[in-house]
């Protein structure tokens, strides 16, 4: 069953061609155009340019459209994004962004150049066998890359949660979305009140991230771009859907790459190693497996948790919206419910690391 998102409006040929030509002028024409899956949150259409290159448009929501607090201005944040990465860390694969406008009618849009490949997610669902593991490794090496741009403070930027110490930025976010909880009628399998007592109780893990680095914060394999490379190996080709970024701890961006999975149970993935292989190369340690990973699933478990209900999704009798993120749900509401075995033990320090300061 395809679900469409309440954020996501529908498009024509027309539309995309009149967008195409705000962007790059008049005389600019689209020979093909249609629309790309796979997203819940903008309206995604690609589009053959006259002049060959092929474009990823990207439509934000209507103004008016109910949003989690998070999502104000993500089509601006994810032109701020790419832009970031292209400047500092430009050996990453991301879209160049081409224009970003906005318009009386159509509101907000983000054109970007196409990148070549197919996702992680995609293969798996078309029943690929291939070896992923040089594509993921490779993905380590690339948030190994990107963890070191730092910014000028903890959070998401702009006027959403944030804050000068890592503590406090997590604390607001995690406030945010179990504010949206309430505001959608999301019912979480773990009450608020354990869940901020929870990060509270072991603040102290947070307190020792001290460098607020770039977190891409939606790895998930739909939004890994591979193809293969010149000896026929998957390889990585394109990180794509950066409107989620914040800044903060590196390893937040270990939950998202390998859901239904505990990264620090699996310390030679290929993610690690080629985190690790890139980050001594820069003169930093890898991330080290750790008890208190889990001090980062609270905000990515409760965001996946009612991202589809903040869509507008049914529920199914079991009370589970009926969407494409449905596992992901399922995934996020075991994540929730697990915090409070996994904090029966006093946590385990973390190793002093430069790659965290």
């Amino acid at each position: 069953m395809t679900v469409t998102s309440p954020t996501q409006r529908p498009l024509t040929t027309d539309d995309v061609a009149y967008l195409v030509r705000a962007s790059f002028g008049p005389g600019t024409r689209v020979r093909e155009s249609g629309p790309l899956a796979g997203g819940g949150y903008a309206t995604v259409w690609w589009a053959l340019l006259d002049d060959d290159r092929r474009v990823v448009l990207k439509l934000a929501p209507p103004a008016g459209t109910r949003l989690l607090r998070y999502e104000r201005g993500l089509c601006a944040a994810e032109a701020r994004y790419f832009r970031l990465v292209a400047e500092q860390a430009p050996q990453v694969p991301v879209p160049p962004v081409l224009h970003h406008g906005t318009d009386p009618a159509y509101g907000e849009w983000l054109v970007t150049g196409m990148l070549p490949g197919r996702s992680l997610h995609e293969l798996a669902e078309a029943g690929a066998t291939v070896d992923d593991g040089p594509a993921r490794y490779d993905l380590g090496a690339a948030l190994a890359a990107l963890h070191q741009i730092t910014g000028d403070r903890f959070g998401y930027d702009g006027d959403r949660a944030s804050g000068s110490t890592w503590r406090a930025a997590f604390t607001a976010m995690l406030d945010a979305m179990l504010a949206d909880a309430v505001d959608w009628d999301v019912r979480l399998p773990v009450t608020a009140d354990r869940l901020r007592a929870l990060v509270g109780r072991h603040a102290g893990v947070l307190d020792e991230v001290r460098r607020p680095a770039l977190l891409h914060f939606d790895c998930w394999d739909g939004n890994v771009l591979t193809a293969p490379g010149p000896d026929g190996r998957l390889r990585l080709c394109g990180l794509v859907d950066g409107e989620r970024f914040l800044h903060g701890d590196p390893l937040l961006d270990l939950v998202s790459p390998l859901l239904f999975r505990r990264i620090e149970d699996e310390p030679e993935h290929p993610l690690l190693r080629g985190y690790r292989r890139r980050a001594a190369g820069a003169g930093r340690r890898g991330p080290p497996p750790t008890r208190s990973l889990p001090a980062a699933a609270p905000v990515p478990a409760v965001d996946i948790l009612h991202r589809p209900e903040g869509r507008g999704f049914p529920r199914s009798p079991d009370g589970v919206p009926v969407s494409p993120g449905r596992a992901f749900t399922a995934f996020a509401g075991r994540v929730l419910s697990a915090l409070h075995r996994r904090f029966t033990s006093p946590p385990a320090r973390r190793r002093e690391c430069s790659w965290r300061r």
